[in-house]
């Protein structure tokens, strides 16, 4: 990305990095428990959904959740709360599991048996520009295939950089104006 909008923001312009739009998009398809952990029900929810398989147990141990059996079993039964920090780790062990197990429906529906999906992309908020310095930048929308299966892996890393080589390949198909899309308000789609 580099050599694009240099000094971004100087004159006003606000957005994001394409890759890390992108990043935003997908994980706002993840969706799970929504009361929160530190409820009767969120947190037995959690403690349900990371105790039914090995993968949860694993997700505990990426997190930091290191109790004995028997403690975990009291958590199980409600008869004893985790900590403040236990209930930090068991949320971000759920989460790593949710994401880790929507991963593959993620790539599924976002390919759409080989269609791909119709992305809108929104130009960066040039509000706070003087007339004189915006771009001409209007929202487009573009049909994205074969790039799924990668920038969800990437989402799934971490990996800003192979989200940023899988932006280029979407701004490629815009055309000449793609410079103008490097840096965004929001993209999103319906899948």
């Amino acid at each position: 990305m580099a050599g694009r909008w240099k000094d971004f923001g100087r004159y006003g312009a606000n957005g994001a990095p394409g890759a890390e739009a992108l990043g935003i998009a997908i994980e706002g398809m993840v969706h799970g428990i929504s009361s929160p952990v530190d409820s009767d029900r969120g947190l037995a929810a959690r403690l349900n959904y990371l105790t039914k398989s090995d993968a949860g147990y694993e997700a505990m141990d990426r997190a930091g959740v290191h109790v004995s059996p028997r403690t975990l079993m009291a958590w199980l039964a409600e008869e004893r709360t985790p900590n403040k920090a236990n209930l930090a780790r068991l949320d971000a062990a759920y989460w790593d599991l949710r994401r880790r197990n929507v991963a593959t429906d993620l790539k599924a529906r976002l390919n759409n048996d080989g269609r791909g999906t119709r992305v809108e992309i929104n130009p960066v908020n040039q509000a706070g520009v003087e007339q004189k310095y915006k771009r001409d930048l209007a929202p487009r929308s573009i049909n994205v295939r074969g790039v799924w299966d990668r920038a969800v892996d990437a989402w799934m890393d971490d990996d800003l950089d192979e989200l940023d080589a899988v932006w280029d390949e979407v701004l490629d198909l815009i055309g000449s104006d793609y410079d103008g899309y490097s840096y965004v308000s929001s993209i999103g789609w319906a899948a």
